[in-house]
């Protein structure tokens, strides 16, 4: 089984979404909302998949434009039980530093939703690890996952000494992703999961079109070539990662019968 806990299906037209679905009907999906308008939609397809989980939340860029009934619309959403997490959330500075005290607030203030409502956060840190760290390590009764990580293997062992786990994707997959590379590498199987960020990140050989969440299958190759090991048990050990870090309601002894 294949689990991508990381990917974005508002983006496609109504024919891609079809193919998308059907290529993932026998693995699942952690989709992510950014603000108020997918947070809605990533909630309506949880009502209408089995195969589909979801995570909502504020991206840092959205920060300008969040208002107190998108917090209302949040919170009322996180008992549902397909809502395992919340996120895609944390510091952006790649674009602007000018509301990086905002970014911090509403970031902080959504650590602190995850933890009344005992979710796991899903991280966005660009060009911000150091802030992005200062703040998770203060909460270490939650479970962090890092997305799309693409920092140092200095940084991911501070990380995941506070049990956060690494976000790998399609980067890996590039030939010049010589850190991320290193990363995968050098830390142990149980700190990963696997995501797409779909539609974006594409991995080879696809790089330059339309990324999908089934494509998760390259990332799992790619690592299983850099630790020596099989693309099955590559799957097996991140789909169990995934299961539990968010504590979907599947059997992990289950992976171990299905066909990878």
């Amino acid at each position: 089984m294949l689990i991508d806990t990381h990917c974005h299906l508002d983006e496609y037209s109504e024919e891609e979404l079809k193919l998308v679905l059907e290529h993932m009907k026998d693995h699942i999906m952690i989709v992510s909302g950014v603000n108020d308008r997918t947070n809605h939609f990533v909630v309506d397809l949880c009502n209408r998949y089995d195969h589909i989980y979801g995570v909502i939340g504020i991206h840092p860029e959205e920060v300008d434009y969040v208002s107190e009934d998108h917090f209302i619309y949040m919170e009322s959403m996180l008992n549902h039980p397909k809502i395992v997490g919340i996120g895609e959330i944390g510091l952006d500075y790649h674009y602007t530093k000018d509301n990086i005290e905002s970014q911090k607030e509403i970031f902080i203030k959504q650590i602190e939703l995850a933890q009344k409502y005992h979710k796991t956060v899903v991280v966005h840190s660009r060009d911000a690890i150091q802030d992005t760290y200062d703040i998770i390590k203060k909460y270490d009764n939650l479970q962090f996952v890092l997305h799309a990580y693409s920092g140092s293997v200095e940084m991911a062992k501070q990380l995941i000494q506070l049990g956060v786990k690494i976000g790998i994707g399609g980067v890996v997959t590039f030939k010049n992703a010589s850190k991320l590379k290193e990363v995968v590498e050098t830390l142990p199987m149980s700190h990963f999961i696997l995501e797409t960020d779909s539609p974006y990140l594409t991995p080879e050989p696809y790089r330059g079109k339309k990324n999908e969440p089934y494509y998760v299958r390259f990332v799992a190759e790619k690592i299983a070539e850099i630790k020596k090991m099989s693309v099955e048990q590559v799957m097996y050990e991140t789909s169990k990662n995934a299961i539990q870090t968010f504590s979907l309601p599947i059997d992990v002894e289950y992976l171990k019968e299905r066909k990878m």
